[in-house]
């Protein structure tokens, strides 16, 4: 990728600010996000205020936004999970998919091909297996034919997609890649695809494969995070969060010194207290306790 001084981020559903976060700490300035559910809303803006926010997908215009270097997006993964119903890539969710994909055509159609040169795209791995893995052939195929259109990506022996692997033509290239949470330092197993495109060059593979530091994060990543986060009026904070997050049932978890996540069982969104902001420690102190009083979500 070449020098990420000047790159640009836009980041489609954008949940909590994952790709965005991840962009600062690797130098990347975030423009602007889309995202319709109102807590992650509400984390983003407190959190990375200078991002704009354009709301829901389909109502967003590709030529009409901001260019930027990079979109990222984890589409819907609720149709192609193995815990859902196995609706597959054209069920009412994962089929935003389509969305995404038609919002980076649009962009690239306004600035003659420039923007975005990269994409990001991250999915369960259920998506390998969805449709008998004809749904993932449709992702390649859609990705690919931004700048190939038509092609024709081939079905793997017995449909059986491998956890990894590149496609490379003339001035493009897409990398995937099957990743597990445990091996990042998250003390759970979370395994997730993650697909890299490069529309301007090959350096997809290197991207994905090759990257240093991609386990990890580095003290240059880190200042700009808190450079750019220091615009916020509160600043990025550093010590001090104390998270309350529910794990359901009868149990939440208080976690000081590292900002939470939401849980798929959770029944309440987590409580981060309002000095609280994003830690920059590695490491976390966390207890349990047991509460008895079932607990209103926020509004």
């Amino acid at each position: 990728m070449e020098s990420n001084t000047a790159l640009t981020l836009g980041s489609l559903f954008d949940g909590s600010g994952g790709f965005p976060l991840g962009g600062l700490l690797c130098g990347i300035t975030p423009v602007w996000a889309s995202e319709i559910e109102p807590f992650p809303i509400r984390v983003t803006t407190k959190r990375l205020p200078f991002m704009k926010h354009y709301g829901d997908i389909s109502q967003m215009d590709g030529g009409k936004i901001e260019p930027v270097d990079i979109i990222t997006f984890g589409s819907p993964c609720t149709d192609m999970s193995i815990a859902g119903r196995r609706a597959g890539l054209d069920g009412k969710q994962s089929v935003l998919f389509y969305q995404a994909i038609r919002i980076i055509q649009e962009m690239r159609d306004a600035t003659h091909g420039k923007y975005p040169r990269y994409i990001v795209w991250e999915n369960v791995p259920g998506a390998f297996s969805s449709n008998h893995g004809e749904d993932f052939k449709a992702v390649l195929e859609a990705v690919i034919g931004i700048k190939e259109p038509g092609a024709q990506v081939p079905m793997p022996e017995k449909n059986l997609w491998p956890y990894a692997d590149l496609y490379m033509g003339e001035q493009w290239s897409v990398a995937y890649r099957t990743l597990d949470a445990q091996h990042w330092g998250v003390p759970q197993r979370r395994r997730r695809i993650y697909l890299v495109a490069d529309l301007a060059g090959g350096s997809a593979g290197k991207i994905l494969f090759e990257s240093e530091g991609v386990s990890g994060y580095t003290p240059q990543g880190f200042r700009s995070w808190q450079g750019v986060a220091g615009t916020s009026e509160k600043g990025s904070g550093t010590a001090g969060c104390v998270c309350l997050n529910d794990q359901g049932g009868n149990r939440m978890d208080v976690t000081n010194g590292v900002t939470c996540t939401l849980r798929a069982e959770a029944h309440h969104p987590p409580c981060v207290m309002e000095s609280a902001g994003f830690c920059t420690e590695h490491s976390a102190k966390s207890r349990t306790i047991g509460y008895e009083e079932e607990c209103s979500p926020t509004p």
